[in-house]
């Protein structure tokens, strides 16, 4: 059996809590962490030989190093690093404060950049590993409301997709997950809601319903997307990309055709750019 240390924030509910749970029943190591780690204790009573539970606010560098060093005094080693912690904001671009944009950042973004800058040197020296970002459907298109979200989820992808040329030849993978509705606490106590302006009703306030009322509905098992993702990084040639659920499918594959038929349409004018050479 091929076992790994997995090494996974924001583990105290929703997705972290399900690749947790789901790889220390498949007999990993895994390495838990949360800011608050009281709330880690159900996963470490599961195989406490196996897992060991941090104190992790990824916003905090020292943190960041504390809970590495610790995960490779106990392990030796990290093989997958799941960059799942992060939260959403629900409001118009007018309506998030640029401290309430650069905290989504920090977090959703610059959280994910510190943790692979912890761990990327020696999964290079060591000629493998994997880096699994969870990034959204979100992270491929936006909505009216989702505007702060979406730059965290787009710039989380957009490093990946870099990153995962420059490390392929080192035996490292790059995964970037986009779930649709999983059944998690996102739309709850992981969404923050902006202060709101009446004029954005018309463009921003059904987004705003939607997210109060999709908490508790959503019909992904975070269980389920566990093992699809376990499913990915074994295969021989992992994909870049990979959306989880039929309605992020769905909408992807949309997105895709809509960016398609534009570039049909202005094809024509847009090439004719070229510098006209003269004698």
């Amino acid at each position: 059996m091929d076992l790994k240390t997995w090494f996974i924030t924001g583990a105290s509910s929703g997705f972290g809590h399900a690749f947790s749970e789901h790889a220390i029943e498949k007999g990993h190591n895994v390495v838990a962490t949360a800011r608050r780690v009281a709330q880690l204790d159900s996963l470490r009573a599961l195989a406490p030989d196996r897992v060991l539970t941090c104190e992790l606010d990824v916003t905090q560098p020292q943190q960041v190093e504390n809970a590495v060093k610790q995960a490779f005094g106990r392990f030796s080693s990290i093989d997958v690093l799941v960059n799942n912690a992060g939260y959403g904001i629900v409001g118009a671009f007018e309506e998030t404060s640029d401290a309430e944009l650069r905290a989504q950042l920090e977090t959703n973004f610059f959280g994910s950049m510190n943790l692979i800058r912890s761990v990327l040197s020696m999964m290079r020296e060591r000629g493998s590993g994997a880096i699994v970002n969870i990034s959204s459907m979100g992270g491929q298109m936006s909505f009216a409301g989702f505007s702060a979200y979406s730059a965290s989820k787009f710039a989380l992808e957009g490093v990946s997709e870099a990153l995962a040329q420059e490390v392929a030849p080192f035996g490292i993978k790059v995964l970037i997950v986009e779930p649709g509705q999983f059944r998690t606490n996102l739309a709850g106590d992981g969404m923050r809601h902006m202060p709101e302006i009446s004029a954005y009703e018309q463009t921003v306030g059904a987004t705003r319903a939607f997210a109060h009322s999709m908490h508790g509905t959503q019909p992904g098992d975070p269980r389920k997307a566990a093992v699809v993702i376990e499913a990915a990084l074994k295969s021989e040639k992992t994909t870049l990309r990979l959306p989880l659920g039929s309605d992020a499918i769905d909408a992807i594959r949309k997105h895709a055709q809509w960016i398609l038929a534009d570039i049909a349409q202005w094809e024509d004018l847009a090439s004719d750019t070229r510098i006209d050479e003269t004698n």
